[in-house]
């Protein structure tokens, strides 16, 4: 069985510069856990996520806006999590700089 080891707060060589890093930590058919990184070089680009499947997300580190389609805004501080279900539109409206918001995010059939 191979080990896969590593720190959830420290920023690859490759993601330093980009604005959002995401890593597949495990990815199999019905279930993908990835890290993802939001530096303070992100821009709320305007751009709405539509996933195919429900996203449980929890933010490890830093402050975040999530903005739905329907005009809801959710505030989020570390610690806290919430359930978007597949196809409910939604993007970062603003996040803490610094330090780097860091996200563990569950992607699958969650209900």
């Amino acid at each position: 069985m191979k080990i896969q080891r590593g720190n959830i707060f420290s920023i690859p060589s490759e993601g330093e510069s980009k604005p959002e890093y995401f890593q597949s930590l495990v990815k199999t058919p019905e279930l993908l856990i990835e890290r993802i990184i939001t530096t303070d070089q992100f821009k709320a680009p305007g751009q709405w996520y539509d996933q195919e499947k429900d996203e449980w997300v929890v933010l490890i580190r830093g402050e975040a806006e999530l903005e739905f389609d329907d005009g809801r805004v959710i505030k989020l501080i570390q610690g806290d999590f919430v359930l978007i279900n597949a196809h409910h539109k939604h993007r970062l409206k603003q996040v803490s700089t610094p330090p780097d918001c860091v996200w563990l995010a569950l992607h699958g059939n969650l209900k």
